[in-house]
């Protein structure tokens, strides 16, 4: 009610005190107010009998039995211990944990108001539910006193910070309510048509998930039940794949947690139609933005007006758009990115808005400019002013100094700086145990895990945080921090690894630990790690994979390797260099024939995939029931982290080079690119390119899955995938493949054949298209300024010599 007459009262309880009591004022026939008091009571008690039955309660030992008001009386009082958390003003001041020793007899508002150093209730403040409007989770807080002397006064509401101090910035940031002075946080109260006082403990670590749950990595992390291992994940793809909370229900509950309005998703559709020149133009039917929204269960709106099914070749798009209580725009969404299903448009785009928020959450101190070059980047504007103001909170948390330790005690973290993949913290003491049984995660996988997380010191005292023994998550989705990812990588099933890493941010610790005064006690004394000890449990394959391998024999994967293979022992090649080696399967299997490779070269950009190829070579390499060294020619390889676009002369001149279903992964420029560097700078005598054929989808798409358990999600996506991987940036046809390859081969004096693998190679061709680029002048020609001493853009990742010696940088 107060909220119809003032919106401002949503952040400013001292605003209602004066409505409730000027209303008082005028029921003075009806209503009684004591002078210096903030208690209001009826003028006529209340009928006998209304008392009577208020004052019944059922024993609860045997509900038949009625236990009266002089019955309870002469009974002892029983005693209750309620744990709850007290949020000094003061930010150098601790969280610390209180008890509330509670009587059956006696007014639990009243404990609480002495432990605050009040008098009694009456001058006691509660907040609204923090969490869920179920939660009985509440702020406690003195009321001001300037509010007993002139509750007539217009300006006493607005003059509160001056006359009663400081805001209390952490109580004020849980319950998006301005608080001042100390506050006791409690789950505590009367709950909607129950006499009996419900209560629950309020420990440190009911505190600091409170705080991280107001951040979107933090609601990703509480929803995963791991918050020592699970990031936000960077791309919405399938439900299938995703895990945890969806991306729209993490929104509609951050916008609720910091008292915004519910973020609203207009949706709108493309209808694909067809042209005389046999090419599909799409059209834009966009939803009627105007149209009256519909409430979801979880308290978003979707603007009706667009219909959950659209003719074939329809696709989605989702704009969103998020206010304050007020009505301000603080933020709009418009994706590029289309869907098949309405549905996965709107958690695409939730997920967008989320992400960077999340870059703002890391650190709120973030220059304006920049965090304006994220949002183009996710296709998000915002309004800094309103934008500002709703986050304020935020920033002052965030500019405390935590992590630091006084005279013994540590000082509790305020930041809230929750960093994707817990960048800067180093790991070290890699140990991988077990035998290698060759199934080892790729890009896309779904990977299971069993992990604990704990808390090691110098001397050797270890303290467990977190443990769960079924971890499911997606390869290279940013769904898990990088360190366990880059770990993970380098394992195959049934292997466990254990390494250590420096701490992550204080209040990720403290909402894992059960036992808080003990991580104090052990952060404060000694030099501290955290350990994870990972077992991992199975790989399931990309979808991509699974079609192929559910359609091919042997897997297209291994068709495309092969007649790489075959053609690089045609070609008498002396070295190689493979474009884009990933995990090094191409280089892998080279090891497995004669050949007559000298040296052996590989780049990519993914450290991960570069430190699963190193160790699969080297263990191949240095391993002589593996491969015979002594029968091959081979004297070097080596491994580089930089992108294929980059040019580095340590890579010119090669015999062969290779680059299987690289392009697709980059944008369609960036493929033009990489052909003009590969065949003006690079110059290999060879260089053979494989990607997918788009016309093959459709064959693809209509296999079977690999086994009848497949999930239903699994099915659709492989009906509506538009491409064969969510990662790939374009698929070509054959005739634009073949345009592309034979105007790079015009150019750069180079001849061009095409092939392919999977399939018979009529309609709709093969399913992996190839070209075959030779070079038609053979003599040295690349210009003599580009030595080896110049153009060096790649790192070396590892490195091996024929002396069986190998230098890893990793």
């Amino acid at each position: 009610m107060c909220k119809s007459i003032d919106p401002k009262v949503e952040s400013n309880p001292f605003l209602i005190i004066s409505y409730v009591m000027r209303a008082a004022a005028e029921l003075s026939g009806f209503i009684a107010s004591s002078e210096g008091e903030l208690c209001i009571r009826r003028q006529s008690p209340y009928p006998p009998e209304i008392i009577e039955l208020s004052s019944i309660q059922h024993n609860p030992n045997n509900p038949e039995i009625i236990v009266s008001p002089s019955n309870q009386q002469s009974a002892s009082p029983e005693l209750l211990m309620v744990e709850a958390i007290i949020i000094p003003c003061s930010l150098e001041k601790n969280i610390e944990r209180v008890i509330l020793n509670l009587t059956s007899s006696g007014y639990y508002l009243d404990v609480i108001a002495k432990q605050l150093g009040l008098l009694e209730a009456a001058d006691l403040m509660i907040s609204r539910p923090i969490g869920k409007a179920s939660s009985e989770t509440r702020l406690h807080f003195a009321a001001p006193k300037q509010y007993l002397l002139d509750i007539s006064s217009d300006l006493h509401a607005k003059e509160v910070r001056r006359f009663e101090g400081s805001l209390n910035a952490r109580a004020s940031y849980l319950s998006g309510q301005d608080i001042f002075g100390d506050a006791i946080l409690a789950t505590i109260g009367y709950t909607w048509r129950s006499k009996d006082l419900f209560y629950e403990d309020a420990s440190v670590k009911s505190y600091y998930r409170m705080l991280i749950g107001k951040t979107p990595s933090g609601l990703y992390k509480l929803s995963r039940g791991a918050i020592l291992a699970a990031e936000l994940p960077l791309a919405f793809t399938t439900n299938a794949k995703w895990k945890g909370s969806l991306p729209r229900e993490m929104l509609c509950t951050f916008c609720r947690q910091h008292q915004l309005s519910q973020p609203i998703f207009s949706t709108l559709s493309s209808l694909e139609e067809s042209t005389d020149s046999s090419q599909s133009q799409k059209k834009l039917r966009v939803t009627d933005l105007a149209a009256k929204g519909t409430q979801h269960a979880n308290g978003c709106v979707v603007a009706t007006g667009a219909k959950e099914t659209v003719e074939s070749g329809g696709r989605y798009r989702c704009e969103l758009k998020v206010y304050t209580k007020f009505q301000d725009l603080i933020l709009e969404c418009s994706p590029e990115d289309s869907f098949k299903k309405q549905s996965d448009s709107v958690q695409n785009a939730s997920l967008k808005v989320l992400l960077w928020l999340d870059i703002y959450f890391r650190d709120p101190n973030v220059p304006l400019e920049r965090l304006k070059a994220y949002a183009d980047g996710l296709d998000l504007r915002f309004e800094p002013k309103f934008f500002v103001e709703a986050f304020m909170l935020c920033q002052s948390l965030h500019n405390v100094c935590y992590n630091e330790i006084e005279e013994g005690k540590l000082v509790y973290p305020y930041s809230m700086n929750v960093p994707n993949g817990l960048a800067g913290h180093r790991f070290r003491s890699l140990n991988i145990e077990g035998c290698d049984s060759g199934i080892s995660p790729s890009n896309g996988s779904l990977s299971c895990v069993s992990y604990s997380a704990s808390l090691v010191t110098e001397v050797h005292i270890k303290e467990q945080l977190e443990s769960i023994d079924d971890f499911e998550f997606e390869i290279a989705s940013g769904a898990v921090n990088q360190h366990l990812e880059s770990v993970l990588i380098q394992m195959s099933v049934g292997q466990t690894a254990c390494f250590i890493m420096d701490l992550p941010p204080r209040e990720l610790i403290f909402a894992a630990a059960d036992d808080s005064a003990r991580m104090i006690s052990l952060l404060s004394s000694e030099t501290c790690w955290l350990e994870y000890t990972i077992r991992l449990l199975r790989v399931t394959e990309p979808l991509e994979d699974r079609m192929e391998q559910a359609l091919f024999s042997p897997p297209l994967s291994k068709q495309r390797v092969e007649y790489a293979v075959q053609s690089i022992r045609e070609s008498c090649a002396a070295t190689l260099v493979d474009f884009g080696c990933g995990s090094g399967s191409l280089l892998d299997s080279l090891l497995n024939y004669s050949t007559s490779l000298e040296k052996i070269a590989g780049v990519d950009l993914s450290q991960k995939s570069l430190t699963r190829a190193a160790k699969i070579l080297n263990s191949k390499l240095n391993s002589t029931s593996d491969v015979d060294i002594s029968s091959t020619p081979l004297k070097s390889a080596i491994l580089y982290d930089g992108s294929v676009t980059d040019s580095d002369s340590r890579l010119c001149g090669f015999d062969i080079g290779t680059c299987l279903e690289v392009i697709e992964h980059m944008e369609e420029d960036q493929a033009y690119l990489f052909g003009n560097v590969a065949l003006s700078y690079f110059r290999p005598k060879i260089l053979i390119v494989s990607t997918p054929n788009y016309e093959y989808n459709v064959i693809l798409q209509k296999s079977t899955l690999s086994t009848p358990e497949d999930d239903l999600d699994e099915r659709s996506e492989s009906q509506s995938c538009k491409f064969r991987n969510h990662d790939h940036k374009f698929e070509w046809t054959r005739a634009q493949f073949n345009c592309w390859a034979t105007e790079l081969a015009t150019r750069h004096n180079y001849s061009v054949e095409f092939s392919g693998v999977g399939g018979s190679g009529d309609e709709p061709g093969f399913a992996s298209q190839i070209a075959v680029f030779r070079r038609k002048t053979l003599q040295e020609d690349y210009p003599e300024e580009l030595s080896d001493s110049e153009h060096r853009y790649y790192q070396v990742i590892w490195e091996w010599t024929g002396n069986n010696r190998s230098i890893s940088a990793l």
